[in-house]
This record gives structure tokens, C-alpha cells and sequence, in this order.
């Protein structure tokens, strides 16, 4: 019985590690066909690619524009693939919700408890992919207050992945470098066994607080 339980261990395991190379190769291939044009009309410069952890990390950029996930993933470089949250309606769009798929990228019902995308997101943490999120949970324009979401706080807690803040200049410009600052990671502290809600959310405010602060470092 154990015999037979570890090869379908070793199975599953074999089937998880296909789909994760499959999803590297999209990945790369996106990140080949679209760089050449994002690079002309928007250049990145990056700034703290060493705090890059080896391993899963929960990554966690403020978010203004809706190209925000090309700053990131560009920031980040070809090194560094990557699994990323978007709206579900993104996701049904004819071909590119496809290819975006295969790429990595998954769909979260924001206005709803979507426990099939939480359940995602902790599968790849835990099988050791970098996950792209929003905490914010929607695009923020300047003035806005808008508390940030406990999902990524959540995933963090129940995988042991660090939380990794990210700032992305705020008013970007053609033609012109916009800075993207990667920060340190960290691993969020909490009493009990597990989080309370209330916890959560103090981990969500303060990795905001972390986020915000690199702003100096964009200057």
C-alpha cells in the first residue's frame, strides 16, 4: 500500500514539475515577444534585484496603471518567472486569457470570496513559484485611500513564503526610465499558532507601509 502510494506521489510530483517548465516556457516566450516594444516606449530601471530571494516569495507592488505587471515582471528580468493574480474578466478574453494561462497567469473574483484562486496561489507558493499580487487589490490613483486586501498577508502565513514590497513609480513616463524599487524580503510576525483577521489586516497595513517607503529609493 505505501509502495504504491509513493509512486503515485512521484507521479503527481513528476506531473506538477512538467506544468511548472511548460508554464516557464510561455512565460519567457511572452516576456521575449512583448520586451522589445515595452522597452522602447516605457524603459525600466530596477533597483534592489538583489533582495530576489531564491524559492517562493509573495510579490507585492503598489499599483496605479494597468500596465503595472510588465514594470514588475521587466524589473525583475528573464532570470525570475513568475506566477500573477488578474481580474477574472481579463481571464475570459478570447486568446489572451488563454495564453496568459499557460503563461502562469490566473484569474481572482475580486468582489467575492474566490477560493478556487486562493487555493492557486497557495499551490504554487508552496511548490515553490514566485506569485505576482496586488495587495490593493485594484488600481489606485493619487489621492485615493484605499486599505490593503489580507490575501497576500493570508498566503504568506499559510505557506511560510516572504513577503517581498515592490514600489513602482507612480506617474510613468514615454520614452523616459521609470523606476521600479524591489525591497527586502521579510516574514511577517504574528502570536498564535495561526493569524488572527486582525492580525492579517496589521500585516497587510504595515507591508503597504513597506511598499510606500521605497519610494526614496525611486528618486
Amino acid at each position: 500500500m505505501k509502495e504504491g502510494a509513493s509512486v503515485k506521489e512521484t507521479q503527481t510530483k513528476e506531473s506538477a514539475e512538467g506544468q511548472r517548465r511548460r508554464m516557464d516556457v510561455w512565460f519567457h516566450f511572452l516576456y521575449a515577444v512583448i520586451w522589445p516594444f515595452f522597452n522602447l516606449f516605457r524603459p525600466i530601471r530596477a533597483v534592489g534585484r538583489e533582495h530576489i530571494p531564491e524559492g517562493p516569495a509573495i510579490i507585492c507592488p503598489n499599483h496605479t496603471t494597468i500596465g503595472d505587471p510588465f514594470y514588475v515582471v521587466y524589473a525583475f528580468g528573464w532570470r525570475w518567472p513568475m506566477r500573477a493574480m488578474a481580474k477574472a474578466s481579463i481571464m475570459r478574453v478570447p486568446f489572451v486569457g488563454w495564453i496568459l494561462g499557460r503563461a502562469g497567469v490566473f484569474g481572482v473574483d475580486r468582489g467575492a470570496a474566490d477560493m478556487k484562486a486562493v487555493k492557486t496561489s497557495l499551490r504554487f507558493l508552496k511548490e515553490g513559484d514566485k506569485l505576482l499580487m496586488f495587495p490593493e487589490g485594484t488600481r489606485v490613483h493619487e489621492g485615493e485611500d484605499i486599505q490593503a486586501k489580507a490575501g497576500a498577508a493570508l498566503f504568506a502565513t499559510r505557506t511560510g513564503a516572504p513577503l517581498l514590497p515592490v514600489y513602482i513609480q507612480s506617474k510613468k513616463k514615454l520614452f523616459r526610465r521609470n523606476t521600479v524599487v524591489i525591497g527586502e524580503p521579510y516574514y511577517p510576525k504574528y502570536a498564535g499558532r495561526k493569524p488572527t483577521a486582525e492580525e492579517l489586516q496589521v500585516i497587510a497595513r504595515d507591508l503597504m507601509d513597506r511598499v510606500r517607503a521605497l519610494e526614496e529609493g525611486a528618486g
